[in-house]
């Protein structure tokens, strides 16, 4: 028996479903785009207040060694309760990645309120996951309840659209939300088709709202960027002879990060989850304090998602010495651990800070230096914890700017070496355990 005829790339474009859900998409991702928008502005005020005006406020130059341990700790009891009674769980544990199916409309609250109480208070994750869960919720919302039930398929891509639009800009280019999906979807064909023309309309329209917002109303959004290119050559054969194992030891220990990630979730989903998700918070306070001792340096440079940590490293690496590089990415490395398998966040940009630090620390070996060591970091420290070598080094080269087609072969090289050292050493990922059910009051 013959297989049925699959449809033709004309068909598929021309189908008045899809031009239908073109349309739906460019629609939704404006008002999606407006709420990402002022979620990332309303973060970046809070996280402005707690590490720098409220220092100021209390007669500090700056935040003092100390402030860390009762900002986390104020984020474990804050977020505690959010994560153990809120429907959703506050959002996916940030170990697994940046989420599974779109998020229900129910959970948003949830998710909304645990990346407020983590984030500004330096939980060491990124915005990126709740945005993605923000952004796929909210386009759930135009499609009707029945609709969801009975057509899983259009769910799956009206989600995907309210992903890319909400993060459109969050990594510097809407083409990188666009590429992550097509990567993470692992389609091809037609079908392909079906997915990502209606990601990259929205994305294509949300990064327009973002940055006529932006203009408008003279907020910061937060987003993965470098302040100042750094100055490249072309690579030579010193480049490659440090960046290779560079990457791979980039590669063993962002993996190393997350199996400690992933043992922290089971222990976090023992008894008492609430008090284990505040001591787990409190950890990553210690790791931020011991590093403000260790190099006498702001504790804001190891906390929140590092966005600021990576401008500043990237816009003046000598003023950087190399012990104060080596300790950030080790303490770094443990909070991130911690934070990623308790707490509510994503885990992309804490890694990208991890790796560029890591490069720029080794940028001084003989005949590597500082532009290839940041750009090898950058890559392969992104396909580590992503597992998407194209995605990273797309996201590597907007970040490098013109210095990136220079420097193209040595991201790709990287992005390849850490995802074969990751897979190598990563240990099948343990059954997700199921969040804890929200506790009701008897009576």
């Amino acid at each position: 028996m013959s297989e049925p005829a699959q449809p033709t790339l004309r068909q598929v474009l021309t189908a008045p479903s899809l031009l239908k859900l073109l349309a739906l998409s460019a629609l939704l991702g404006v008002p999606v785009s407006l709420a990402a928008f002022w979620f990332v502005g309303f973060e970046h005020q809070l996280q402005h207040w707690v590490w720098e005006s409220a220092p100021k406020q209390l007669g500090f130059s700056r935040a003092p060694w100390w402030w860390g341990l009762p900002a986390l700790a104020l984020a474990g009891l804050l977020a505690a309760p959010i994560i153990t009674r809120m429907r959703g769980a506050g959002g996916h544990t940030p170990v697994h990645g940046l989420g599974g199916p779109p998020t229900p409309p129910g959970d948003l609250p949830g998710v909304v309120l645990a990346a407020l109480v983590c984030l500004p208070l330096g939980v060491m994750l990124g915005p990126e996951a709740p945005l993605m869960a923000l952004g796929g919720g909210l386009a759930l919302l135009a499609v009707r309840s029945s609709r969801r039930s009975s057509r899983p398929q259009l769910t799956a891509v009206v989600g995907a659209a309210g992903s890319t639009a909400a993060i459109s800009t969050i990594f510097g280019s809407p083409l990188v939300a666009a590429v992550m999906m097509i990567e993470a979807a692992g389609l091809g064909g037609v079908r392909l088709m079906v997915l990502i023309l209606p990601c990259l309309l929205a994305s294509g329209v949300g990064a327009l709202v973002f940055t006529g917002f932006g203009h408008w109303t003279g907020l910061g959004i937060g987003s993965l960027a470098l302040p100042q290119e750094p100055a490249a050559g072309l690579p030579d054969a010193g480049d490659f002879l440090w960046g290779i194992p560079l990457a791979a030891l980039i590669g063993l220990l962002i993996t190393a990060a997350r199996a400690l990630g992933f043992l922290t979730e089971g222990w976090v989903h023992g008894s008492r989850p609430a008090l284990r998700i505040v001591m787990c918070a409190v950890a990553v306070g210690a790791c931020i304090t011991l590093y403000a001792l260790a190099t006498d340096r702001s504790p804001e440079e190891a906390a929140l998602s590092g966005q600021a940590t990576l401008g500043q490293i990237a816009a003046d690496p000598h003023s950087w010495a190399v012990t104060a590089l080596l300790a950030l990415v080790a303490f770094k490395l443990l909070g991130w651990g911690v934070a990623l398998g308790s707490l509510r966040g994503g885990p992309i940009f804490p890694a990208v800070m991890i790796g560029a630090a890591l490069g720029v620390a080794c940028g001084g070996l003989p005949g590597l230096g500082m532009a290839s060591g940041l750009a090898a970091g950058i890559s392969a420290a992104s396909t580590a914890v992503t597992r998407l070598p194209v995605t990273s080094v797309v996201l590597a080269a907007a970040l490098l700017g013109k210095e990136a087609n220079t420097l193209m072969p040595l991201l790709i090289i990287s992005a390849v070496t850490a995802l074969l050292t990751a897979v190598a050493l990563d240990r099948p990922a343990p059954e997700a355990e199921p969040a804890p059910e929200p506790q009701r009051a008897h009576g």
